[in-house]
């Protein structure tokens, strides 16, 4: 997590959530994945759990500390829209971005089937962006 990035297309980072499990061939190569792994079992860091499934409430309010505006990557080390990532706490994340007003939120998922299902009961200003990463044409079903 970082109030600066090197990604190219956003201009921060925020987790409030890391690790994740694979869920198709496009994670196979996955930087979150790599990165993570080589620090799990180093005491008191972030990572001493490698890459699996953390919630981190004390980090939801991040945003509202940044006062200058930028566009953030939403959990650039998981997805949001993992199956054990509680439905409140998603809701939880959305209701910083609906303060966090003065931001733009970048928000990708794999997990397309969950985004649908959920997406009709979040809320979807021009400040918050979605987007389904699909990594070959066996996955443009994610697109639908």
């Amino acid at each position: 997590m970082s109030a600066t990035s090197t990604i190219e297309w956003t201009d921060a980072t925020w987790n409030p959530v890391t690790g994740c499990t694979r869920v198709s061939p496009g994670c196979d190569h996955c930087y979150a994945l790599t990165f993570a792994e080589r620090f799990r079992g180093v005491p008191n860091h972030p990572y001493e759990q490698g890459f699996d499934l953390k919630l981190w409430p004390e980090r939801l309010e991040l945003p509202l500390q940044w006062k200058k505006p930028r566009r953030i990557f939403v959990n650039s080390m998981s997805d949001l829209f993992h199956k054990d990532i509680p439905d409140d706490y998603i809701r939880r994340v959305f209701d910083i971005m609906l303060k966090a007003d003065w931001h733009i939120f970048q928000v990708l998922t794999k997990r397309s089937g969950r985004l649908a299902r959920l997406g009709s009961s979040l809320p979807w200003p021009k400040h918050i962006w979605v987007g389904v990463s699909v990594e070959t044409n066996a996955f443009t079903w994610r697109v639908d």
